[in-house]
């Protein structure tokens, strides 16, 4: 198999993880969690969500949180937004990045975003565009790519629609998503190697929920498809309140350590993350998913 030398890992955890979790993470310690894992050496990540404070009340605190964390270390710090509203929120709190979420199919966007697939769509253009204007990243994350808890998977053709419409409105970054953790290796091959040959100019990206334990299958499969972006989240934190049943995202300790074995670079210090790791663990209140752990860093073959 052909694989790249270095891979980027966004970390999620701070949002996709922290929204699922019920034990509210008072802003401090959320500050503490982001800055351990820059530490780490993790360069860019979701710090936040600019959704309504009524909707995910443990991110109510987004601008506090940005306002906290330190500039000018090269850190891209990100925050989910839903619409126009948020952009505006995220460019005051001063975000490198904004994230938009669309869906592959019509049954979880409707769920999740209240508004169909193309109405969804449709919002991301004028978006695309102040951010350009504004100096600021736009990203796209398209949910239920590989199957949702209404509709099953969605057809290729129904995939590649919905790409060529983000990619339509002027956004050159598109991160597909295994929303529920139904994807199976063949089948995430298969769509990475659809996309990128529809549209070669695009920076593709991948997040993987574990649901049934297939993400680091997944994550191999997709790195001989020649994608080198993967989100993940620290501690296996994560999931969606509107596919029920579904696990938590690949954990960051588990994905790097297993891209280390593997020699590929990720620019991670695997001990610092451990530290990342235990304090998300003494915040909030329940044992991790991870699966690798400080015992098994220590590998004769000296990969870290």
């Amino acid at each position: 198999m052909d694989l790249p030398t270095s891979v980027e890992i966004v970390e999620v955890g701070p949002r996709d993880g922290l929204q699922n979790e019920a034990t509210n993470v008072p802003t401090p310690e959320k500050i503490s969690l982001i800055e351990a894992l820059t530490a780490a050496g993790i360069g860019r990540l979701e710090a936040t969500s600019f959704v309504s404070p009524r909707a995910i009340p443990q991110l109510a605190d987004a601008e506090d949180v940005l306002s906290g964390l330190p500039s000018g270390n090269g850190v891209v710090y990100g925050g989910l937004i839903p619409n126009e509203r948020g952009y505006e929120r995220a460019k005051a709190a001063g975000v490198g990045e904004v994230v938009l979420v669309g869906a592959a199919t019509e049954s979880y966007c409707r769920a999740n975003l209240n508004r169909s697939v193309d109405k969804v769509l449709d919002g991301f253009t004028p978006i695309a565009a102040r951010g350009r204007e504004d100096g600021i990243h736009v990203r796209a994350n398209i949910s239920t790519v590989f199957g949702d808890p209404f509709e099953g998977r969605p057809d290729r053709d129904q995939v590649l629609r919905v790409v060529s419409r983000v990619v339509e409105s002027g956004i050159e970054d598109i991160v597909l998503s295994d929303t529920i953790g139904i994807a199976n290796p063949r089948q995430v091959f298969d769509v990475f190697t659809l996309v990128r040959e529809a549209h070669p100019d695009i920076d593709f990206g991948a997040h993987f929920h574990d649901t049934r334990g297939l993400a680091a299958a997944n994550v191999l499969a997709t790195l001989g498809a020649g994608i080198t972006s993967f989100d993940a989240s620290i501690g296996g934190l994560g999931g969606s309140p509107n596919a029920p049943g579904a696990g938590g995202n690949v954990a960051t300790e588990d994905l790097a350590y297993m891209l280390a074995q593997m020699g590929i670079e990720t620019g991670i210090d695997l001990d610092l993350l451990m530290d990342a790791s235990d304090l998300l663990e003494r915040l909030v209140g329940h044992p991790l998913k991870t699966r690798i752990d400080r015992s098994l860093l220590d590998d004769p073959s000296g990969a870290r």
